[in-house]
């Protein structure tokens, strides 16, 4: 603090120094009265002539000598109060600026206070699925949070450790927390606590052993799958390692950072023990190791991944040698994951050996993507990758239900697993159909336990309609407008008429040699009677089939009907935003997914034939579920119905069929988390 300075006033001083000039004169003219009364008839009596001049000297120059006095004293007290405005002026503009700063930063709290006031306005008016939304998620529990720690329902520090783990973890949040702003203090602190202990939990150690992995080995839907649900249980805090065989078709584009690690191994097989070679990559983000053996060079040095006489030979020696490579690595996997018939064989090899040999805490999750697909062999073959024959082909093992003679190897899969998980398709209607179990069936019974259904998921990063780059306009459930600009430029660049109302109907296959000619023919008459426009894209590697689909076209001499023998990957996301119906030639298609894609694009799925085949288990998933009730017991007729009759309606089907989350991180990711968690309590 600065001392505080007194100063008196101007005027005051000037007074004071008069007043004191004044009191002077006074004295002098009292003396000189005095002498004056002394003089006695014209006489003095006092002083001389000279001593009065020279006194009156001495008046003049003391009076001049106060002046001089007074008038200094009146300057330096000008000066000091001159110093004093001027200390006063530099203070006040201290506290002048010290006002300004302040006000500015009230301004900005109020902003912010503003801004977040709109964003909760925002939020409250929306749908709760969209409330839940990643963007908005996390941002309204921090809100709570500071909610909470003013009301003192939760202490600065437990506040601090809850935002931390919020803002760490905040692809789980959206999945996690629902109906923010509906629920209590009390019932959302229960669920942040509950959050809190998940989150800090050491995820699994996953190793996946199998044949393919997007994009780096892609045949079919296993490849996807990998990679999907691999990704997302990586970035929700588990260790996952997949193992693959090294392919002379192997998609070096796709491998970051591929190297020969100049390690080797040796690996059991055929009754001795083989070299092996391994080389390590990173494939979105998953860190791969690739087994190349040494001596048997051409099991995997070929054009073609699967489709050889030798493919249980193959797949045996790499899952013996997968087995081999995590034993000698020291590895601690929770979870060995296999896939299909070709690793199936790593359930048996793992119980009837390996558990004894340091990976006792390690459990097996099968999954099984085609129960048609089984490989039947010779129990003899058994013992090339170290398995007893004999005890094996027995009907509770390996060996098949109707050919007593064979061993089944998806069979073994099934049988030596802690939990099996069956990728649905969509189409399941939940009861036990034999033509789908492939002689199965009594199998499925026995282990019907640790059976579980999951539906594939799709990556929400590529197909997405509110981030497609595209797109010439995004849109969601949300803000629909973009959709419109996307059906005009899907018309625009396929050159079809443009009428607002007319309905677009889009079919996209990946192989022509899926569609039935003869049933398209009957759609298209269907789709030109009603109005509507149609548009077919796809290819064929058969010859044949695009002579035939180019035939049909010439025959077809409708203006609005658009068939593109060519596939576009651009053109399909186009295709998808601008269409209002997607004609799907298959609701079970795990590689193409378009019926998810056309939901998640604000198209209804149409099936191109109805099927009512059912799921080989006895219930659905959520997802298939909702798919057949909204969508997939329509026909295409039912539905141009639908647009007709009650448009309203059915736009409040589309829409809320776009807030449904069909990633890999929503049903999929839980019910594979929960299947790992239940085995290893096992």
């Amino acid at each position: 603090m600065n001392a505080v300075v007194a100063v008196k006033p101007l005027h005051y001083v000037i007074h004071t120094k008069q007043a004191k000039l004044h009191h002077h004169h006074q004295t002098v003219c009292c003396c000189s009265s005095s002498r004056n009364n002394e003089k006695i008839d014209g006489l003095y009596s006092g002083l001389s002539h000279f001593e009065l001049e020279d006194h009156k000297n001495m008046e003049i120059l003391e009076s001049s000598s106060i002046a001089k006095e007074n008038q200094n004293d009146i300057w330096e007290l000008f000066r000091e109060t001159q110093r004093n405005i001027l200390y006063l002026n530099k203070r006040r503009l201290m506290a002048l600026e010290e006002m300004k700063k302040t006000q500015q930063e009230k301004q900005s709290l109020l902003d912010r206070v503003q801004q977040l006031e709109v964003e909760l306005a925002s939020i409250q008016n929306s749908s709760p699925i969209a409330a839940s939304d990643k963007a908005t998620a996390w941002p309204q529990l921090l809100l709570r949070i500071d909610s909470m720690v003013l009301t003192r329902i939760i202490t600065t520090e437990e506040s601090s450790n809850i935002r931390g783990l919020i803002i760490n973890n905040k692809a789980k949040v959206a999945s996690t927390f629902s109906d923010i702003q509906l629920k209590g203090d009390a019932e959302l602190l229960e669920e942040l606590r509950d959050f809190s202990i998940k989150c800090k939990q050491t995820g699994f150690h996953i190793i996946h052993i199998c044949t393919e992995l997007a994009p780096v080995a892609s045949v079919g839907s296993l490849a996807l799958y990998v990679t999907g649900i691999s990704s997302e249980l990586q970035e929700n805090g588990n260790l996952v390692e997949v193992i693959l065989p090294k392919y002379a078709s192997l998609d070096l584009d796709g491998v970051q950072g591929l190297r020969d690690t100049k390690a080797e191994f040796y690996s059991y097989f055929d009754g001795s023990w083989h070299g092996n070679k391994i080389w390590t990559g990173v494939v979105h983000g998953i860190g791969v190791t690739f087994i190349e053996p040494v001596h048997h060079v051409s099991y995997f040095n070929r054009e073609m991944i699967y489709g050889y006489s030798d493919d249980f030979e193959r797949f045996s020696y790499f899952s013996r040698a997968s087995l081999d490579y995590i034993l000698i690595s020291g590895k601690k996997p929770a979870i060995l994951h296999i896939h299909n018939w070709e690793t199936a064989i790593v359930g048996p090899l793992f119980w009837d050996g390996f558990v004894n040999q340091g990976l006792g805490d390690a459990r097996i999750l099968f999954t099984c993507h085609d129960l048609k697909n089984q490989r039947l062999e010779h129990p003899d073959k058994l013992a090339l990758c170290g398995l007893d024959p004999y005890r094996l082909n027995r009907h509770d093992r390996l060996q098949d239900n109707n050919k007593k003679h064979l061993v089944n190897i998806l069979k073994g899969g099934i049988v030596y697993s802690n939990k099996v998980v069956i990728m649905s398709p969509t189409h399941s209607e939940g009861r036990t159909d034999s033509s789908l179990s492939h002689g199965l069936e009594s199998t499925l019974d026995i282990h019907k336990e640790k059976l579980l259904l999951a539906p594939y998921g799709f990556d929400c990063k590529i197909w997405d309609p509110s981030k497609d780059t595209s797109l010439p306009s995004n849109y969601s459930a949300d803000d629909i407008k973009g959709k419109a600009v996307c059906k005009a430029a899907l018309r625009q660049r396929v050159e079809l008429s443009s009428h607002p109302s007319t309905v677009v109907v889009g079919c996209i296959c990946s192989d022509f040699s899926d569609i039935d000619l003869e049933r398209l023919k009957d759609v298209i008459q269907l789709i030109s009677q009603r109005g509507a426009q149609f548009i077919l894209m796809g290819s064929s590697n058969i010859p044949s089939i695009n002579s035939a689909l180019e035939s049909f076209r010439r025959s077809l001499e409708d203006e609005d009907v658009r068939i593109i023998s060519t596939y576009d990957e651009a053109l399909s996301h186009l295709i998808l935003a601008g269409a209002d119906i997607i004609l799907c030639p298959s609701f079970h298609d795990p590689l193409l997914q378009m019926p998810l894609k056309a939901i998640k694009y604000g198209a209804a799925p149409v099936a191109l034939r109805s099927s009512h085949k059912s799921s080989p288990v006895s219930w659905n998933t959520g997802m298939s579920e909702y798919i057949m009730t909204s969508f997939g017991n329509a026909s295409l007729s039912e539905a141009l119905d639908q647009i007709a009759e009650n448009p309203s309606q059915w736009n409040e089907k589309i829409k809320d069929g776009m807030t449904k989350d069909f990633s890999w991180g929503a049903e999929c990711y839980d019910i594979h988390l929960n299947a790992y968690t239940s085995i290893k309590n096992l």
